[in-house]
Order: C-alpha cells, then sequence, then structure tokens
C-alpha cells in the first residue's frame, strides 16, 4: 500500500534554503532512517509531512486511510492536564477506559478504601464490555517500560527526560492501537532515554508491523530498527539499503564517481567551449543540437560536491603529572546516597565511560569533581595544570538573543591551534561548519544541533585537558559525531562521558564507572558492550534462579494443604475477569453457531455472506484467546 507522495518540496528560512525540489514516496511497511547534516531541514521536513509545518512550494499527498504521528524532539503538552489525560488523549471508548482502569487500579493500591475499590470494579466491568484487555497489556508494558507511573500527576511538574518519556508513550499508544494504518515519524527518539528503555524500544519498533521515517544519531539503534537510509543533501535523497557501515561505504563511493563524472566533464566542456567560441551565429540542425548538448556538458562540468567537514584543531593546555584525586568521599541528599567513601584517583589520559540509571547522581559527581558542588565530607586535589572543559547537557546559555560572531566574541577575539597558530573568531568558527552568513544568524534562530555544536566550540576554545561530556551526542549529526569521535581518539588529555549512545562509548572509552545506586560505585574494566553483555548474562542467572526457587515453591504447595490460603491470594481483578469470561464465552459461541447457521442456510447477497464470514473468523480467534486465559485463570483459581 502506498503510504504518502512528496512531489518538488522545497523550503527556506528568509534567503536561506533547508531543502529544495525533494521527492520521495512511503510504502507500507518502509522502516527509513533520515541523515542530514545539522540545519539541513530533517526536523522541518517531518512536521512537514505531519502538517504541522507548511512547504514554500511543492505538493504531500498522504493516503485516506493513514493517520501519520509525529514524535518531535519538543514536545507539547496541556499543562493543565494529568499525565493520564495527557497520555491518552484521544476520545476513543477504548483508551478511555484504559485511561480509568489505569488510573483505578494505582489509586486502589495507594489509597485503599471502599471508594476507589468501587472505582476499579467500575473500570474493570468498562474494560470487560469492550474487550479491552489486550490493548491494555501493550499499554502497560509501554508505561512499565518507559517508567511512567502516577498518571494523575500533572505534566508541568516533570523534569525534561520525564516529559520527553511520557511524551514517546504517547506516541506509542498512539500507534499500537491501529500499527496496519499508522504512519510514524521520530525525531531522535533516544534522547533522555537510559540504555534499558533504548534497547527495549528497539526491539518494540522492530517487532511492530508500523511504518516508520525517523531521525537518529544512535548508530546501533538505527541499524537495528531501520532496513534503509535516506540522506538528504541539497535537492537531493540518495538511498542506501542496509546498515550505517554500508551507508557510509556506498555514499564514498558515490562521491567518488560523481568527481570522476566531474572530471570528465570538464575535459569534454574545454574541447567544446573552443567549438561553441569559434561556430558561426548562423548554425546548422547538427550544429543546434551539438550546442544544446554543450549546455548540459556545462552543468556538469560545473557542478561542486561539497563535502565539509567540522575541523578539530584546537590546542590543549599541558597536564602535569598529577590530575585529580578523590579519597573518602560521600555526598547524600537526604536519604539517598550518592557516593558512600568513593575513592580514586585519575591518570593521565585516561577514558572513563560513566553509566547507571538516570538518577543515581552521575551527574552530582561530575560536579563534585569540578568543584560546582560540594560533597559532605571526603578531599578532592585537583592538579594545578588541570583545565576542566565541561559540555553539559544545559546547552547553549545566552541572556539575551544575539548574532552567532557576537556570542564567541564574547569569550575570545582569537583561538589559539593545535599547531601554534591562531585564528579569529570568524575563522574559527568556519572550521565549526559556521559560514559568514551562518555567523551573522540570531542564536535563537539556529537549529538544535548548531546550537550544540557551538556549545562545543565554546568550550573548546579553553584549551582544556581535562573534558567532561555529559551526553554530548543529543542533537549533532552523524557527521559531526564521527569528526568528534576521531578529535576524541587523538585528544591526549583525560575524558569522563556520559552517554547512552553505545556506538559512541565503545569506540572512546577503557573503562567505565556503574553507579549502582545507594552510592555504590563499581569500576569496570571494559567498554559499553561488553558491560551490557555481563549484565545480561547475571539478569539470566538470577533470572534462572528465581525460576528454581519458584518450582520448589510450586512443588511444595501441591503437597501441603497451603493451596487453599494461596487461592485466597487471587487477586479482585482475577476473579472478576475469570467470572466475565464465564458469561462471555457461551454468549459468543451462540453467536457463532447462528451465524454458521445463517452460511449453512444460504446467503444471496455477496457482501452479506463475506461480512458474516468475517465475524465468524473473528469469533473463532476471540474464543480461542478467551479459552486460553479461562484456563490459565482457573489453574489460579482452582
Amino acid at each position: 500500500m502506498h503510504y504518502l507522495s512528496v512531489e518538488n518540496l522545497s523550503k527556506a528560512y528568509g534567503v536561506t534554503p533547508l531543502f529544495d525540489n525533494i521527492s520521495f514516496n512511503i510504502n507500507e511497511g518502509d522502516k527509513i532512517a533520515l541523515v542530514a547534516r545539522n540545519g539541513v531541514g530533517k526536523s522541518t521536513m517531518l512536521k512537514i509531512l505531519a502538517g504541522k509545518e507548511h512547504a514554500d512550494k511543492g505538493k504531500v499527498w498522504i493516503h485516506k486511510d493513514v493517520k501519520v504521528i509525529l514524535f518531535e524532539q519538543e514536545p507539547n503538552f496541556d499543562e493543565s492536564k494529568s499525565i493520564g489525560d495527557n497520555i491518552f488523549n484521544h476520545d476513543h471508548p477504548v483508551l478511555n477506559a484504559i485511561r480509568l482502569y489505569e488510573i483505578a487500579l494505582e489509586k486502589s493500591e495507594t489509597e485503599p478504601g471502599e471508594e476507589n475499590n468501587e472505582a476499579l470494579q467500575t473500570a474493570l466491568q468498562q474494560m470487560a464490555d469492550l474487550n479491552a484487555w489486550t490493548f491494555e497489556a501493550k499499554v502497560k508494558q509501554i508505561l512499565g517500560k518507559l517508567n511512567i507511573h502516577h498518571l494523575d500527576a500533572y505534566v508541568s511538574s516533570l523534569s525534561g527526560g520525564q516529559r520527553k518519556r511520557v511524551a514517546l508513550a504517547r506516541t506509542l499508544i498512539d500507534v499500537g492501537f491501529d500499527p496496519q494504518h499508522s504512519m510514524l515519524l521520530m525525531d531522535e527518539p533516544t534522547n533522555h532515554l537510559d540504555v534499558e528503555m533504548i534497547e527495549w524500544l528497539e526491539n518494540y519498533l522492530g517487532g511492530e508491523n508500523v511504518t516508520l521515517l525517523m531521525v537518529s544519531h544512535d548508530r546501533y539503534f538505527l541499524d537495528a530498527v531501520s532496513d534503509v537510509i535516506w540522506e538528504m543533501e541539497s535537492s537531493n535523497i540518495y538511498h542506501y539499503t542496509g546498515d550505517y557501515a554500508n551507508y557510509l561505504e556506498k555514499k564514498a563511493a558515490r562521491i567518488e564517481s560523481a568527481l570522476a563524472t566531474i572530471d570528465k566533464a570538464k575535459n569534454t566542456y574545454r574541447r567544446e567551449l573552443d567549438w561553441m567560441r569559434r561556430q558561426p551565429k548562423a548554425r546548422t540542425t547538427k550544429s543546434k543540437s551539438r550546442q544544446d548538448n554543450f549546455y548540459e556538458i556545462e552543468a556538469v562540468a560545473k557542478q561542486r560536491i561539497v563535502d565539509q567537514q567540522l575541523q578539530l584543531q584546537v590546542k590543549m593546555s599541558r597536564l602535569g603529572g598529577k590530575v585529580a584525586e578523590m579519597k573518602k568521599v560521600y555526598k547524600s541528599y537526604g536519604d539517598k546516597k550518592i557516593l558512600d567513601g568513593f575513592d580514586y584517583t585519575f591518570s593521565k589520559g585516561e577514558r572513563i565511560g560513566v553509566v547507571g540509571k538516570n538518577g543515581v547522581g552521575k551527574s552530582t559527581f561530575m560536579n563534585i569533581l569540578q568543584g560546582l558542588e560540594q560533597p559532605d565530607s571526603g578531599k578532592i586535589n585537583i592538579g594545578d595544570t588541570v583545565i576542566f572543559g565541561n559540555y553539559d547537557q544545559q546547552g547553549l546559555q545566552w541572556k539575551e538573543d544575539m548574532r552567532v560572531i557576537e556570542y564567541v566574541k564574547q569569550f575570545a577575539e582569537t583561538f589559539p591551534l593545535a599547531n601554534g597558530g591562531a585564528l579569529t573568531a570568524s575563522k574559527f568558527l568556519e572550521l565549526f561548519l559556521f559560514t559568514a552568513d551562518k555567523q551573522y544568524t540570531f542564536l535563537s534562530a539556529l537549529s538544535g544541533g548548531e546550537k550544540r555544536r557551538l556549545q562545543l566550540l565554546t568550550i573548546l576554545f579553553k584549551n582544556p585537558n581535562f573534558l567532561i561530556l555529559d551526553e554530548p551526542t543529543n542533537d549533532l549529526d552523524l557527521p559531526t559525531l564521527e569528526v568528534l569521535e576521531n578529535f576524541l581518539t587523538d585528544y591526549q588529555g583525560c575524558v569522563m562521558i556520559v552517554s547512552h549512545d553505545r556506538y559512541f562509548m565503545d569506540k572512546l572509552v577503557d573503562h567505565l564507572f556503574v553507579f549502582e545506586g545507594d552510592g555504590v560505585v563499581r569500576d569496570y574494566p571494559g567498554n559499553y558492550s561488553q558491560y551490557r553483555i555481563d549484565e545480561q548474562l547475571e539478569e539470566d542467572k538470577r533470572k534462572e534462579a528465581q525460576a528454581r526457587q519458584a518450582d520448589t515453591a510450586n512443588a511444595a504447595k501441591t503437597e501441603t494443604p497451603a493451596v487453599a490460603a494461596d487461592k485466597r491470594k487471587v487477586s479482585f481483578k482475577d476473579k472478576r475477569e475469570f467470572e466475565l469470561l464465564e458469561k462471555e464465552m457461551p454468549e459468543l459461541e451462540k453467536e457463532r453457531d447462528e451465524l454458521n447457521a445463517t452460511l449453512n442456510a444460504g446467503i444471496s447477497n455477496y457482501e452479506e455472506m463475506m461480512a458474516v464470514s468475517t465475524r465468524v473468523g473473528q469469533i473463532t480467534q476471540l474464543l480461542e484467546e478467551k479459552e486460553m486465559r479461562w484456563l490459565e485463570l482457573s489453574e489460579l483459581i482452582g
């Protein structure tokens, strides 16, 4: 099924074009990753497809049965409403029933009472009437995996990362309701997710029969979810089938082939130009044909393949023998321990990854090391030559809007380079792909990636020798990330990285500080993928042990009179569901028998016969599902 077509789409802000005359098609089941440099218009393209922005020219056609669902980097909410109301923001009976059930269940568990139990019973009845349990299981999985609770809390109380996860839950629930007729557009979906959430999202999107167009800088995620990569560049979209490594290889071959074609055209162009100059004004038909061909050759010969690369040639201040030392460092917030007697001596050239769940204190730890926060006790000794460069998640900060060049000149007029030379602020900006025109753009008009690139520039000009990078990959385009990775690989100073980008971490860190919670920090000797493999092995062992314990306990129950006591622990929800199944199954069987009798008697109207046959199939499938559930509950209830 053909979902979407774009024809000659163009968009510009002022005199600067983002893209021009772009055309493409998306079909059912396509899973496409869109890559391009920051500022080329990836996010704008997604918003145009979703109808949230308008193109300057061109056409967007969307199949009438297809619903376009956009996940944005900066989600919008109704701040006056609760988390639950924002997630279940469609007026559909099933979604309304699930919302009421989730809230009622949460209240009955946290605030037991007759009123809340009655509300839960009413919600359970609505769920059963609408046969909403299958979809409710999917909703519960999404909310659980994204760590979303307290649905009656207001979204205005959420942090930036929590808001992003709520927006993602809203998007996935919206798609999951009818994945076959949904086209999902995702702009950097992995930002603000921890690795467990990212890995779950990979599996979820891979398993869903959903049509997807996404922008992502996470190369492992990109490889796991998409099967096609589109590169948007000026007036073209280049298609590459396969993973990111294959894309890089094929792109290099494409550029090499294009350069060879241009060189060949230039040689031909010189000969034809000489012929054009020597020809009289009156031309024969043959001359006219050759003249037309000349202009085609001229167009090819004058093409320019622009493959600008961010250049990082920053001078690093000398780093002495003593770097940093943390002795018996303690830090807590109330009952929550962040550091519990942490000891470590940093060495020159160390590359450390910092990992752990959100909220365990990774950012606090890095702030304490830099002296931005004070520990409760302990000693922190920093070498005299150490200059920290802190690339944090707050992003670019400014008090009042100004032009890019004005912002940079606040820090310095010239910047020292690694080769001993120096550059003016303007020339240094050009190394960071800010052209002369772009340097006079206001900060507020920059894309998210351009702001992060400018933030990186202002940190590196200080010549730091101890870089602390807190989620450095967020909002940076893939070409910039590759250059940053190469720069950090050759960097002689210390590097400490907090990132959920597994590819970035694997490439750069030698060992990890693993924040396990309750003040425990483990020094793991390996990269991120190795750590995740070991963690999974440990998790598998724990599950096996739990399964063995459960089997032993179940065996003991069958030999003792404790079964009766166990029966009394069956939840209210299970009992209610069992009762409803015993009522629903005979009704479905009766309806199926009546429809089969109608079919056997013969129906002359073809459409009516097809409708009856379809319903019989639906009932048969429903009965199979309900019988399996009835058996499970009957064993539990006994």
